[in-house]
């Protein structure tokens, strides 16, 4: 099986900004912890303490006096000592002294409340909801999260400081003392310990982003968040690592009934059927920043859903919420993340309105290992809103987009820029970042660590600084006609914002014994409309017919040796020599523009087994010419991109993707053998659903309004591998289906778990469970069929909606890397066909959360 790489790349820069945990290794020695405890301010010894270590969920010992010793065979990288009304001591171990310990805690305090009015605390289990007084104060916030914030004025505009920064958690000793790090021992110098867990981080990267943001909520709601200046640390693709992290946090409105973190639904804590999901209690009332307040706590009903813990400060005179906090369970079920944790702050400009002040949100990530002390990644982001204006009637100009990258050079600021504008003074921590970083790019070895992660990420292999050999993902593949294929290519590549890139490959069947090849050369020539002009030319053995809606070009993906391991024969697959120029133009953002001219020849690569001969002027022909023009409109409303040359990457979010297509083939231009003209649109989007999990739906419709032969057919796509195809009919074989007009639809909902979390046995896997469901319709003329010489072969699903079902089950692996996907398939009609297929397996990685 050969790895589909549109389920996969999606996390690569991610993966790259987490490549110190290729390095890491988590064996420790044999280590034993011993001391005293005291408290801090009458040095009295404590009794009664509990002592977790290396954060598990599980206390190592409760002391019987002040004294304590633990030993532990997997070492020891943090201790946390816990005692009712005493602030936790968290000690993390940064050298060998775990001997003769002397604790000291402090009695707690709590920060930033200057009025404490007891209200009483009680568990009660309450009969029904209603019974809870916490659910009179939710109603009343339900009520009136309508009219929260800044959908109250004509229009809006403030100001957001945001920085990010991306540490290595969880440094020990022992983790610092590996040999990978010789000649690196000064990173640790800059080790901090400022995340909400106090847990030992190294930072590696460091961005600041500064922001000004225009709305309008009258005639129509508009927003604009224009970049005024930004400044990175880090790596030497800092655009790519800043966009990339950037995307991981979501932006999150807490008044919404699900909250999005890593496109997955998550259930608020303030969404109007939240007690479905948390326990709340009313805790106490208090004053927060002079804001007479509630304070409620709330928490999962069951720990093994996705959904948060915390508390909320809710104003007793308006109901709004004043403060909240977030924190993930030990149980979340989430590739690569191990607990997610948010602050936010609302600020009150008058006695009815409050407005985002400051949110702080941690995600701690890793790739192979769930456990609390897991070396892996943490993102750290702060953002401060401040300057609010509101209907002050501003120029509509400052609501158009100006399609700004992070590293536009306008938005690099002096120091002094930085030391007046910042909403809040840098830590110190913060500061050695750039000196660290600077210092780090400068040694080899990390260097070489760099240079390799790029490879993984890109699939492509640098030279000269000019040139990327690749992609090594392609280098192999096998098919039918060519048996087993090698691909070498190359690309131009200077920069990740380059504007012209020429691309080229060769590949060679060891079966056929031939030749193939393929290039392309692209030229942006206006940044602020990416006005784009491209050329290519390829003559490969390709597989048609494997999807409705195709990419246009000539360097896109080739479905004809996708596969190593196939379900049947597939015999199917048609020579191509093509030739295409192109235009396209982004008029608006988002919205592309493109016009393709096109020249091609079709015919069977193995005609002994597959026939695409076909009749015009009562003369019988095996192959095709084709000249065709094809106007295209693709609108993706919400899309995130990084990087601003010819190329771009896309990161994955919640968009929907619309595309219109019209074609029209011109006969005897260019030896074009038929005048034709092609409709074709697509929808599809992934759709949060609550807590009840994510929906993806693809719907693509068509219609050709000429009769045309097999090779300008649409195919309805079938998937003759064990692969997992996206869009693709699992038990279809290719060419079963051919229509004139057609329509498909394809809804994918994932569970999250949900449903398995109630199996005893099976909830312990964490797997998560899918359902699917896919169809297809269309018709076929009698014209149609008689071009084709083997015209009794094909027919179009016009006797009823052909469909497939079935369910899935993901998320299997071990520890954080669950990336494998099973399908179980069903065929539900079209049964008495011969050689059908009336159940599959499909199988493949998917690297998403």
């Amino acid at each position: 099986m050969k790895i589909n790489q549109r389920l996969v790349r999606p996390l690569f820069p991610l993966i790259k900004t987490l490549f110190f945990l290729v390095l890491s290794v988590n064996a420790f020695s044999q280590t034993r912890m011993s001391g005293t405890i005291i408290d801090a301010q009458t040095q009295k010894p404590l009794s009664g303490v509990e002592i977790f270590i290396n954060n598990k969920s599980k206390a190592e010992i409760s002391s019987a006096d002040s004294n304590f010793s633990i030993q532990s065979d997997s070492g020891i990288s943090t201790a946390t000592f816990l005692k009712k009304n005493f602030k936790a001591e968290i000690l993390n171990f940064n050298d060998h002294q775990f001997e003769n310990l002397v604790v000291k805690m402090q009695k707690e305090n709590v920060e930033d409340i200057q009025e404490v009015i007891l209200a009483g605390h009680t568990k009660n289990k309450y009969k029904n909801k209603k019974e809870n007084p916490a659910y009179a104060i939710m109603q009343e916030v339900w009520k009136r999260k309508k009219t929260n914030g800044l959908a109250n004025y004509d229009d809006y505009q403030y100001k957001e400081y945001e920085k990010i920064e991306i540490g290595l958690n969880n440094i020990d000793s022992s983790f610092m003392n590996k040999k990978i790090f010789n000649d690196l021992e000064f990173i640790f110098e800059y080790a901090d310990s400022a995340n909400y867990e106090k847990k030992l981080t190294l930072p590696v990267f460091f961005n600041e982003t500064l922001f000004k943001t225009y709305g309008r909520n009258k005639p129509e709601k508009q927003e604009n968040k224009i970049i005024v200046a930004n400044k990175f640390s880090g790596f030497n693709n800092n655009e790519l690592i800043a966009s990339t992290a950037k995307n991981q946090f979501k932006e999150v409105n807490l008044y919404d009934n699900t909250l999005n973190f890593f496109n997955i639904g998550f259930p608020s804590p303030v969404a109007s059927d939240g007690f479905n999901t948390y326990e709340y209690e009313l805790r106490d009332t208090l004053s927060v920043n002079g804001t007479e307040s509630y304070l409620i706590s709330y928490y999962p009903k069951r720990k093994e859903i996705l959904a948060f813990q915390g508390n909320l400060y809710i104003s007793k005179d308006t109901y709004n919420i004043v403060k909240a906090t977030l924190k993930s369970t030990n149980k979340i079920n989430v590739n690569f993340v191990n607990g997610i944790y948010m602050e936010m702050e609302y600020d009150s400009p008058d006695e009815t309105i409050f407005l985002p002040k400051k949110t702080y949100t941690e995600l701690e990530m890793s790739i192979f290992n769930k456990k609390k002390d897991a070396k892996g990644v943490l993102f750290k982001r702060t953002d401060i809103f401040t300057d609010y204006l509101f209907n002050q009637n501003f120029a509509d100009q400052l609501l158009i987009d100006k399609q700004q990258t992070l590293s536009d050079t306008n938005l690099t600021k002096p120091d002094e820029f930085w030391v007046k504008e910042r909403a809040e003074p840098l830590l110190e921590s913060e500061k050695n970042v750039y000196s660290m970083v600077s210092e780090l790019e400068n040694v080899p070895k990390f260097q070489r660590i760099v240079k390799l992660v790029e490879i993984l990420e890109s699939g492509y292999i640098n030279a000269w600084n000019a040139i990327d050999f690749g992609d090594i993902f392609s280098v192999y593949g096998n098919n039918e006609v060519e048996g087993d294929r090698i691909r070498i290519g190359a690309r131009t590549y200077f920069s990740a914002n380059d504007m012209w890139r020429v691309a080229a490959y060769t590949a060679y069947g060891f079966k056929d014994q031939k030749f193939k090849y393929g290039a392309e050369g692209r030229y942006m020539f206006n940044r602020d409309n990416r006005a784009t002009v491209g050329f290519g030319s390829r003559s490969d053995v390709i597989q048609l017919g494997a999807q409705l809606t195709n990419d246009d070009g000539i360097m896109t993906r080739s479905f004809a040796s996708s596969s190593v391991f196939s379900s049947g024969t597939n015999a199917s697959l048609s020579s191509l020599k093509q030739n295409n120029l192109f235009f396209s133009l982004e008029p608006l953002k988002n919205f592309v523009v493109r016009a393709d001219a096109t020249t091609q020849n079709i015919q069977s690569a193995n005609p002994e087994n597959f026939n695409l001969d076909y009749y015009k002027n009562g003369v019988l022909k095996s192959e095709l010419n084709d000249f065709h023009t094809t106007f295209s409109l693709m609108a993706k409303p919400g899309a995130k991109y990084s990087q601003y040359g010819v190329d771009r990457y896309a990161f994955t979010t919640l968009s929907p993707t619309f595309v219109l297509k019209y074609t029209h083939g011109f006969e005897n231009v260019f030896k074009g053998d038929f005048d034709y003209d092609k409709l074709q649109f697509l929808y599809s989007q992934p759709i949060l659903l609550g807590n009840l999990g994510r929906t993806i739906v693809n719907f693509e419709a068509g219609k050709n309004f000429s009769t045309v032969p097999l090779a300008l057919q649409n195919i309805i796509p079938g998937n003759q591998s064990y692969s997992l195809v996206p869009n693709t009919f699992a038990l279809l074989k290719y060419y079963e289906f051919v229509a004139d007009s057609y329509t498909t639809l394809h809804i994918e909902h994932h569970f999250q778990g949900k449903l398995l979390t109630y199996i005893p046995l099976i909830k312990k896997l964490k797997l998560r469970e899918l359902i699917f469901l896919r169809s297809a319709y269309g018709t076929l003329s009698d014209a149609s069929k008689n071009i084709n010489f083997n015209n009794r072969l094909y027919s179009a699903p016009d006797q009823q909606i052909y469909y497939e079902y079935g369910f899935g089950l993901e998320n299997i692996g071990f520890g954080n890397l669950k990336i494998l996907r099973i399908d179980f398939n069903w065929r539900g009609n079209y049964l008495n066909r011969p050689d059908v297929s009336k159940f599959g397996i499909k199988f493949g990685l998917q690297m998403n959360f």
